[in-house]
């Protein structure tokens, strides 16, 4: 009866949404004549293996590790989500969950506080990034993974939980005892007026609310004076279609195209339309957009490139154009499967081919762009104003500018620094001039105010750390990317003190892909108004 029940797992499909990268909308599945021999093909090789294996199996384990073999042969993107995974996804896609704010990972054998949100009972009680959770509910966490961390962590809205933190500088464990409350999942971390007419908006994600937060702080901004907009849509990785479609939708006027998909299975050919009259159709943008923005984000830079009303600074985008349908199968399974492309109002197909074991492909984001690569002249398309633009691999910005680092482009050494963490790790040493979250006392504490400069002698300690925590310091490196490790050092310590907005307000003042971006609002206003006059402009 054991292999039957987990055989359900495969059989009893039920689709319930559809994704465009982790995204939720609705879809069937298509089915073959031959499945019922395949049935007895699987059901046969699963009563041999449980029956005849030299080890007992757990019959969970075999189906879904076929489950996620039968996905793999199929594209980079379909696969499978056990019962713990695919309410991870849910939640991130609801936007919100009951616990105390932070993202944790399980490393060298500690439980490690990755991301701390803004707002949250962690935050509050003055939780940091880095931190080790040493102790929760009065039991030592140490050798704990992830799982179990959460199963202690996560509780009903408004009950209490201690937890114990290690944190270097600080000789005794910080005891904090945080109340549970909903989190809520920011997909718009940042938006702030950059001078008297220019607004910042960093759309980080798409989430269910995303409409509502982009719609929220544009009508901010523009009762600040926003008269024209820099979308920041840097490492977006997708979200739910009809968020990006309203997101879109603020934007261009009613009745415009936004996105189409076209595929094999029962309504997948689909168009989509503006519904609504967007509130900022005439204001410039210029988006920035980078190689790890994808899917969703990319429907938001194509319609807007398409239709002539946004500017593009960065990189060429990921290049995911899949639409995806979740089914939720039984046990509280799930699996993303790719029923559909997408394309964009001039027709452009942005997904980019794939190698057949999907490496070259999805090793994208770690290597630079061939700027002079060649198009096939059979990609050619046009946007509302006659301009070229090209199919079958992202959207190519209109102004190149390499920066896969918060839009900086270090040497490897510079890479690397961001990626172990160092920058965030000398972050932990400093407290904010009056924060009193954090009764105890530490060593090696440095105060700072928020408008506080990194000067020479903070790059020195920052260089004595590094070599504290045996990392070989390239000198040569180290000067090339002076001004990347100045903006991150101050980055991290503006994030973890005084909030995402300060930080990435720092940050654009230096941030080589958005100097370049701000500079390009005279070609933002001129496709503009190319937007409102299609058919003068293409002859």
């Amino acid at each position: 009866m054991r292999r039957y029940r987990s055989l359900s797992i495969v059989v009893s499909v039920i689709a319930v949404s559809a994704l465009v990268g982790g995204l939720l909308g609705k879809s069937l599945l298509a089915t073959d004549d031959r499945v019922p021999e395949h049935y007895k093909a699987f059901t046969a090789a699963l009563s041999a293996i449980e029956s005849s294996y030299v080890d007992k199996i757990d019959s969970d384990r075999l189906v879904y590790g076929a489950v996620r073999g039968m996905l793999s042969t199929l594209d980079p993107h379909s696969s499978f989500f056990d019962p713990r995974e695919y309410a991870q996804m849910r939640e991130r896609q609801e936007g919100h969950y009951y616990g105390i704010g932070i993202q944790i990972s399980a490393v060298d054998g500690d439980i490690i506080a990755q991301f701390v949100f803004e707002g949250s009972p962690a935050y509050k009680q003055g939780v940091r990034q880095g931190d080790v959770i040493a102790n929760i509910a009065g039991e030592n966490t140490k050798g704990w993974n992830t799982d179990q961390a959460m199963k202690k962590l996560r509780g009903a809205r408004g009950t209490p939980v201690q937890i114990a933190l290690r944190r270097r500088g600080y000789a005794q464990t910080i005891n904090v005892e945080l109340v549970r409350d909903e989190i809520t999942i920011p997909t718009v971390p940042a938006a702030f007026m950059i001078d008297s007419t220019t607004g910042y908006v960093q759309l980080r994600d798409f989430g269910e609310n995303t409409d509502r937060d982009l719609k929220r702080a544009l009508q901010s901004l523009s009762s600040k004076g926003m008269r024209r907009l820099l979308l920041d849509i840097r490492n977006n990785p997708g979200g739910p279609l009809d968020q990006a479609i309203k997101v879109v939708n603020e934007f261009i006027p009613r009745g415009k195209a936004i996105v189409s998909t076209h595929g094999r299975v029962s309504n997948s050919d689909q168009d989509y339309r503006a519904t609504e009259d967007g509130q900022f159709t005439d204001i410039p943008i210029v988006v920035m957009a980078n190689r790890s923005s994808a899917s969703a984000s990319e429907i938001v830079t194509g319609a807007l490139h398409d239709h002539d009303r946004a500017y593009v600074v960065g990189e060429t985008t990921f290049g995911k154009a899949l639409v995806q349908s979740i089914y939720r199968i039984s046990g509280g399974a799930g699996l993303a499967l790719t029923t559909a492309h997408y394309y964009t109002p001039s027709g452009r197909l942005i997904q980019r081919p794939w190698d057949a074991s999907f490496d070259e492909y999805l090793t994208y984001t770690m290597r630079d762009q061939d700027a002079n690569k060649p198009h096939n002249p059979s990609d050619l398309k046009r946007t509302d104003a006659g301009r070229p633009v090209y199919s079958g691999g992202g959207i190519e910005p209109d102004k190149r500018v390499a920066g896969p680092l918060e839009g900086f482009d270090p040497t490897r050494f510079g890479r690397s620094l961001s990626q172990r963490g160092a920058f965030a790790n000398y972050a932990a040493k400093f407290t904010a001039e009056g924060d009193s979250r954090v009764s105890q006392t530490g060593t090696g504490r440095t105060i700072v105010k928020p408008n506080f400069v990194v000067d020479d002698a903070m790059v020195a300690e920052f260089r004595e750390q590094l070599k504290a925590d045996h990392v070989r310091v390239d000198e040569e490196a180290f000067k090339k990317d002076l001004d990347f490790i100045r903006a991150m050092i101050r980055f991290e310590i503006d994030r973890a003190l005084f909030g995402v907005a300060d930080a990435r307000r720092h940050l654009i003042e230096v941030d080589p892909q958005a100097r370049v971006a701000l500079t390009m609002f005279g070609e933002a206003q001129r496709l503009s108004d190319l937007s409102r006059t299609p058919a003068k402009a293409a002859h």
